[in-house]
């Protein structure tokens, strides 16, 4: 395979080097960040009077943590750290409720977003003859306008779909020989489900790789995209907080993602103590921000969960790399006392080949004990009227759950279809304790 770099002088820069830069940076958004309402009060309380005590990246750990509730109490312009008329954008992060979690940009912000974000896009193999549709939401939601942003930047014909309007994404899809699209991995799903209403099959497309983020989901389901499309799926991650998307991103060998290290510095710690992780060990994502001049953010508490991975990817880029996400500190469920995260129940259904591509898991209260359901539609062929196969698979989903998960779920089958879809992030946990 072909190895291409966007700026090979940092995707390949000796550790050392890096590092320096990164301390260089480092200590710029500390400067930038006492410009603040919220870190000229909040960085003094943790000793720090100025970027001058920032010595080495060791005094990283000097710094205080930052939350998500942080931004919501400094809402709306508590973390801004240039004069309001120098911000060109603005974002806001999906999935909230109440206050909601804003970003700014100034016009060099959004600059250095868009280059990162093309040189996640080139190391997949894409180039200025692709076609790219984009089928995430625009709006407040950075998925979707960052990487359009990034496309454009690369030279790429983008075609900016939104989601939804299954009819005219096949036809833009068939009408403008699209090559590479960007969804969710539940509406690549949802569109493959869809297909044979339009008299369409992948072989009648040009595509041949698609980008899925925005919401969690397993290497199997990834592989499942794959299987039935015909093309490449590459992962990526990011957060409305730290510009979207093209935070890390998965090269041409997919061997995890690489975060960019000069533009964000990421920890892994354990969420219970707070303390560094070694690499390697799993806790949860902390990510300091370093080329964002209007609203530095410092050890930002990402709760999602996940681990350096050790060595050196075959592509020569220096920059360590992110394991796939296994789930939110947020997320997890307590079943019984056991601690269950969403993304293990989806690794062991998707890897069975009679299970469909939609599920939903559904908590409730039994008494003074807590009831599990994973309901899940099922190909067609499975569907017959003799019931002791429908049993017999209900049992060996149950049972390879519990041997994932230590709990014993009810099992429900549902035929193709009949759970709800979504065209955005697909909702697939229902927590009927809360309610």
């Amino acid at each position: 395979m072909e190895i291409k770099y966007w700026n090979k002088d940092i995707e390949t820069m000796e550790r050392g080097e890096l590092e320096k830069l990164q301390l260089q940076r480092l200590k710029k958004t500390v400067a930038q960040a006492f410009k603040t309402d919220f870190y000229s009060k909040k960085l003094p309380q943790s000793g720090i009077s100025g970027a001058e005590d920032i010595k080495s990246l060791e005094d990283l750990k000097r710094l205080p943590f930052t939350v998500k509730n942080d931004l919501r109490e400094a809402y709306p312009y508590g973390m801004l750290a240039v004069d309001r008329s120098e911000v060109v954008r603005m974002h806001a992060s999906s999935g909230t409720t109440g206050t909601p979690t804003t970003i700014y940009m100034t016009a060099a912000d959004l600059a250095a977003c868009t280059d990162i974000t093309t040189r996640s896009l080139v190391a997949t193999g894409v180039e200025k003859s692709d076609v790219f549709q984009n089928m995430m939401t625009y709006g407040l939601f950075t998925g979707g306008i960052v990487l359009h942003y990034g496309a454009e930047n690369l030279g790429m014909m983008v075609i900016p779909a939104s989601s939804g309007n299954t009819s005219r994404q096949f036809k833009m899809m068939k009408d403008f020989q699209t090559s590479v699209v960007h969804a969710t991995p539940s509406y690549m799903l949802y569109l493959h489900s869809r297909m044979h209403e339009f008299d369409i099959t992948p072989s009648d497309l040009k595509l041949s790789k698609a980008y899925v983020g925005a919401e969690p989901h397993s290497e199997d389901v990834r592989k499942k995209i794959e299987t039935l499309w015909n093309i490449d799926v590459y992962n990526s991650y990011g957060l409305s907080e730290m510009n979207g998307p093209g935070l890390a991103f998965e090269c041409i060998y997919k061997d995890c993602m690489h975060v960019w290290e000069d533009a964000y510095i990421a920890e892994i710690i354990d969420p219970e103590t707070l303390e560094p992780v070694p690499d390697g060990e799993e806790g949860e994502l902390v990510l300091t921000i370093l080329h964002r001049e209007a609203m530095p953010l410092i050890r930002y508490r990402t709760r999602d969960l996940t681990r350096i991975v050790p060595g050196q990817c075959r592509c020569g880029r220096t920059h360590r790399r992110l394991e796939r996400m296994k789930g939110r500190t947020d997320d997890m469920l307590i079943i019984n006392g056991v601690n269950v995260f969403p993304s293990q129940i989806e690794e062991v259904i998707m890897r069975m080949p009679e299970v469909g591509t939609n599920y939903l898991i559904v908590v409730q209260k039994s008494g003074p004990l807590d009831k599990l359901i994973v309901k899940t539609e099922v190909t067609k062929d499975v569907l017959t009227d003799d019931t002791r196969d429908l049993y017999a698979l209900k049992a060996k989903i149950a049972e390879n759950l519990k041997a994932s998960i230590f709990i014993n779920p009810v099992v429900e089958l549902h035929e193709h279809g009949s759970l709800p879809v979504s065209e955005g992030k697909a909702k697939r946990v229902l927590d009927e304790r809360k309610e």
